[in-house]
């Protein structure tokens, strides 16, 4: 059955892809506050990802299509529109329509080692892709926006710095604060080694998904694996997807010793070079701590929502959190790496 909010997306996607709908159930867990997500699926059982993204550009659906073209195991393709296209254009937003491939994410588990060994085996196949024209084209440089992350981290600590009782996010403005102030001296570090480090050790660049946690990673019988969002797509040194293996930031847990090294065994050598892998964890740990601060303090998103953002926060500056693992590799460098 589709509900009278989704009817009209229903419509455009018949419209475009010729598929006609019969249920869309909306699916709420994502991170991307501009973009909606149903699990759609017609008369004859077929399912499928629908998505209608507001921000971002086209250009992680043309990855993942150039990736699935090119048989790399793992990547469900967007099917095309009537005229060939990747997306249909409703209202100044994408409407893209891929197989719904699994409802098992790895993030609720559980991964067998076989899953680990998959999962790496699909890193290292998505690094082997050539960069084409077109990709080198339309790819962002991994860690470009490092100046903008870094704005919003200072711009976010002084907010909380000296709260304002008035201010409308009320209590949690507070308990952040208190988050915030016990963690400054981190976050700290991690800015002036974002800044100080942001042109040392240049590397091979290659395409990389640039966001695969286990929250992107869909599970399959047999240890199969599938990774999803292609939207923050980059062209990068390997290092920037790695991080979410040798980083340990797969998950809100550190990834164990043995989920480690079933993931490498998949994706085989792998001259990772510290540098490189502790600046893309610093750049990670303050776009996730000041996105998710923002959010836990909007007002106008829903009351779960904040509470769930806010133990995010609380979370990544835990003892084991993405702060402290990041603020940790930069300091494990040598100073003069």
């Amino acid at each position: 059955m589709i509900e009278d909010a989704s009817r009209q997306v229903a419509a455009w996607v018949q419209a475009d892809f010729g598929i006609e709908l019969t249920t869309m159930d909306e699916v709420t867990h994502g991170a991307d506050q501009h973009a909606r997500l149903w699990r759609a699926g017609t008369a004859d059982g077929s399912r499928y990802a629908v998505k209608v993204s507001g921000g971002g550009t086209p250009a992680g659906l043309v990855v993942a299509a150039h990736l699935a073209e090119q048989k790399v195991p793992g990547i469900p393709a967007p099917l095309r529109t009537h005229d060939g296209r990747l997306c249909g254009d409703r209202e100044g937003r994408r409407l893209s329509v891929v197989p719904w491939v699994s409802d098992r994410r790895a993030l609720d588990g559980p991964m067998t080692g076989a899953h680990w060994r998959a999962y790496g085996e699909l890193l290292a196949a998505v690094h082997a892709v050539p960069v084409t024209d077109e990709l080198a084209r339309r790819l962002p440089a991994g860690g470009a926006t490092y100046p903008t992350i870094v704005a919003a981290t200072r711009a976010m600590a002084e907010r909380l710095r000296d709260p304002d009782p008035a201010d409308p996010a009320g209590p949690l403005l507070t308990e952040l604060a208190a988050v915030w102030a016990a963690a400054a001296q981190r976050v700290s570090t991690l800015v002036e080694g974002v800044e100080r480090r942001s042109g040392a050790r240049p590397g091979p660049v290659v395409v990389c998904h640039g966001d695969p946690h286990l929250g992107n990673l869909l599970l399959g019988p047999g240890g199969q694996v599938w990774l999803i969002d292609w939207d923050d797509a980059v062209l990068a040194p390997p290092e920037c997807d790695l991080m979410f293996v040798i980083g340990g930031v797969l998950a809100f847990a550190p990834i164990t010793a043995e989920q480690q090294a079933a993931a490498l065994a998949g994706y085989g050598r792998a001259d990772v070079d510290r540098a490189r892998l502790a600046w893309f964890l610093a750049v990670r740990a303050l776009d996730d701590l000041s996105d998710w601060t923002g959010q836990a303090l909007d007002t106008e998103v829903s009351a779960a929502d904040r509470t769930r953002a806010a133990e995010i926060v609380r979370g990544l500056v835990s003892p084991v959190g993405l702060v402290t693992l990041a603020d940790r590799a930069l300091r494990g460098l040598d100073p003069r790496g």
